[in-house]
This record gives C-alpha cells, structure tokens and sequence, in this order.
C-alpha cells in the first residue's frame, strides 16, 4: 500500500468531509426548524453535529480495546433518524430525544454482540419496509421546504419552487456529467449554486454568519439535563437497530474493498463503537450516527484505504466544531434551496429501502404479506398520529391551550437564557418575509 505524504492524506481527508458535509448538516438543518429551535440554537446543533461525527468517527476508525471496526468508515448522523426526532422533539422537547439517544446507543452497545446472531430473524425485506416507510414520510418535509416551508408568508411562492427546481436541477447536472470528485460533491456543490442564486434574488439572510462568533467551546448538555420517555427510547432503539444492520452491510462492503475478512467478532467491536458513539452523541448535544455510504463509495471510488484518510478527516470535523462562523454559513441556506437538494437525498433513501426488499423472494405469500402490513399499518399509523395531534382537541393541543404545554415542551426551560423564547419559533433567515409560526407536526 503507497504511502501517503502528508498533504495528500489532508486533501484526502478533506475531500470526504466535503462529500458527508452536505448530508451531514442537512438533519440538523431539519430537524432544527421542525421542533422550533432559534436561528442561534441551530448554528449550536450544527457544531455539536460535526463535534459528535469527528469524535465517532475516530472511535469507529481507530478504535480500542473491544471497540471500533478499524476500517475506514466515516461516520455521521444518519437520515433515519430525521423523522422521530422530529416526532420525539414536537412532544418532549430536544432534551426527550438526547436522552432516547444516549439510551439506545447504551443498548446497542450492550446488544452488539448479539445483534450479528440475530441478523437472520431480521431479514432485510424488514428493515427495508420500515426504511421505505420513513423515506415516504420525508418527501413532503422536501416538497413543504422547497415551496418555502409551512407557515411562511411565501409559502407556494412560484420563486421558491423555481429556486428549488434550480438546485434539483444542478445537483442532476452535475452528478450525472461530472465524474470523481465533482461527482461525489454534486449535493454540496448544487446547494451552494442554488443558494448563489438565491443571493441574487434577495432571498438569503445573513445575520446568521454575520452575528456568529469564530470561536466557541462546546457545552455538553447545551440544551439542558436529557430527559427520558420509554415511548421515545423504545423508537431510538428500533431505529438504532436498524442502523445496525445496514452498519454490518457496509462493514461488509469495506472489508472487501480492503482485503479484510469480517468476522463475528468485527461486527460486534464496530457496533459497540456506534453504540458508545450514539451515547458520547447525546452528551454533545447530537444524534444516532452510521457508517455514512456516500463515504464507502468514495472509498471504493478512490482505492484509497488507509485509514489515517479518515482519521484526518475526524480531526477536520472536531475542528470546524469549535469555528462558528463555518456554522453560520449553512443558515444562510434558503429553506427552498434545501427542499430541491433534499428531494434525491430522500429519493436515494427510498432507493436502498427498495434494493433491501428486493433482496427477498416476493413471490412468497409471506414476503407479500410483510410489506403489505408492515408499510400498510406503518402509513397508517403516520396518518392517524399527525389527524390525531393537529386537531382541535389532540392532548397536545389542549395541553399548549393551558398554558404550561410551551414551558414543559420547548426548549424554554432546557437553558436560562431562553426564557421569553418560544420554542416554536422557526427561524426566518430561509425564507423571504417569514414570520413566526409553529411546526407543522
């Protein structure tokens, strides 16, 4: 294997930051605005969420003694877990899902060397449905995000999905007549064409970038001591389990690519450190990491499999954790610019829940009948939940109607600098004359 100077390890290690960054911010870009975080609490959750990536990155890579898969396998939040965050923090605030966090990250790491025994009672025409099911359930956060986003007084505003279909159409553009590097950064490079032109057109707000600060020392707890519901962890388990599964996957994948034979016992050291990752990640203010597959495709682009690539690229993560103002320049992101670049992001989720199902045989009556009812009810059960808690006279509703459901649901209470905030003020720096509204939930 040549051995790489340093520059190039560092250009390397750069090259798959910029490949995981755009999906890397995107769920707390997401998740951020969805449970009525300020502009100012999400630059934090932006930096916490590269905090968190470089530190389980690290751990994965390097690894120690009973832990870390020792591949190169860069790790960062997964889109999984954008939709019961979401679901999660409408109800419990941030601190509910750090705490359903940490919890399932403590049990995978005790389950880890379980779970590759149990892979065959967890077929991949399971997981699978439940993928598909979420994938579906994010299309129309993209579709709400390209039209302007919900509440907002532009909302349908023919600009907004003009300047959507603007990324969407540069991210295509570029993926499909760029090849290598170009390629693989296609997202990133189409977010910040679209966000260009958005610029233009008056449509950016820079206060974010502007008011953020350079340096900063991040907080554990930020948001305030985690707070544990048994609904919630049982959800952040399922899905950490889920992860899991597509982590032996990739670990597969790398393996091969590497000239490594993947044992039980590899399988265990890697999920151990996902584990322990996911609890290290709800102490920094973050969320459920895996082995990111863009990253793997580069790898398996590259040829290149030295690990200290990765390792330098972990580093590169922990450092722009404590720079802001780097921070700051994703908010400047208009929600329509998002939503276009969301839509394959999404569509691609989609794809792998269909590639997983199709792994089986459909002819058989009972593979049928899995995805009938696992989608089936699953949908079912989305349609039932969101009817449920908009109406008039949700528990939800009438609980903000007595006056407490804002002190004990938001992030008011998590931190004493926040006490004449709403939580469900959605900030207004990606859309053009946005005003406060509440999330749609």
């Amino acid at each position: 294997m040549e051995k790489l100077s340093k520059l190039n390890t560092l250009l390397l290690g750069l090259q798959h930051v910029c490949v995981m960054y755009g999906g890397a911010v995107a769920v707390p870009l997401i998740v951020g605005p969805a449970i009525g975080l300020t502009q100012e609490q999400i630059i934090y959750l932006i930096s916490f969420d590269l905090l968190a990536c470089g530190i389980v990155t690290l751990l994965q890579v390097i690894g120690g003694k009973g832990f870390g898969i020792k591949l190169p396998a860069l790790m960062a939040v997964s889109f999984i877990v954008v939709e019961p965050v979401i679901a999660i923090g409408s109800v419990h605030s941030i601190t509910g899902v750090l705490g359903a966090v940490m919890v399932s990250g403590i049990i995978v790491a005790i389950l880890s060397g379980v779970i590759g025994k149990l892979i065959p009672y967890f077929p991949p025409i399971v997981a699978g449905s439940v993928i598909l099911i979420i994938g579906v359930s994010l299309m129309p956060v993209a579709m709400k995000n390209a039209a302007g986003g919900v509440g907002s007084p532009t909302f349908g505003d023919p600009m907004n999905l003009m300047l959507a279909c603007f990324t969407l159409v540069s991210f295509l553009l570029l993926n499909t007549l760029t090849k290598g590097f170009l390629k693989a950064v296609s997202v990133l490079f189409a977010m910040i064409l679209g966000t260009i032109l958005a610029g233009i057109l008056g449509m950016v707000d820079t206060s974010g970038f502007l008011e953020a600060s350079w340096f900063t020392m991040v907080t554990p707890f930020y948001f305030g001591v985690p707070t544990f519901d048994l609904s919630s962890i049982i959800t952040m388990t399922i899905i950490s389990l889920i992860i899991a599964v597509e982590s032996i996957g990739v670990f597969l994948t790398l393996g091969e690519v590497c000239g490594k034979e993947i044992t039980e016992k590899d399988v265990e050291k890697g999920l151990r450190a996902e584990g322990i990752g996911s609890f290290i990640s709800g102490i920094f203010n973050s969320f459920n990491h895996s082995t990111f597959s863009q990253n793997v495709g580069l790898v398996l682009l590259t040829k290149v499999t030295q690990r200290s690539v990765v390792v330098t690229a972990g580093c590169i993560l922990i450092f722009l954790a404590f720079v802001p103002k780097v921070a700051g320049l994703t908010t400047m992101i208009p929600l329509p610019v998002l939503g276009g670049a969301m839509i394959p992001m999404f569509g691609m989720l989609l794809s792998a829940a269909l590639g997983m199902i199709a792994k089986a045989d459909l002819s058989k009556p009972s593979n049928q009948l899995t995805i009938a009812l696992g989608i089936g009810v699953g949908l079912a059960v989305k349609g039932s939940r969101k009817h449920s808690i908009n109406s008039g006279n949700s528990p939800i509703n009438m609980w903000k109607r007595s006056g407490d459901g804002y002190n004990n649901t938001g992030c008011v209470k998590c931190h004493p600098e926040w006490k004449n905030k709403s939580i469900y003020y959605t900030p207004s720096f990606h859309t053009r004359n946005s005003t406060k509204h509440e999330p749609e939930y």
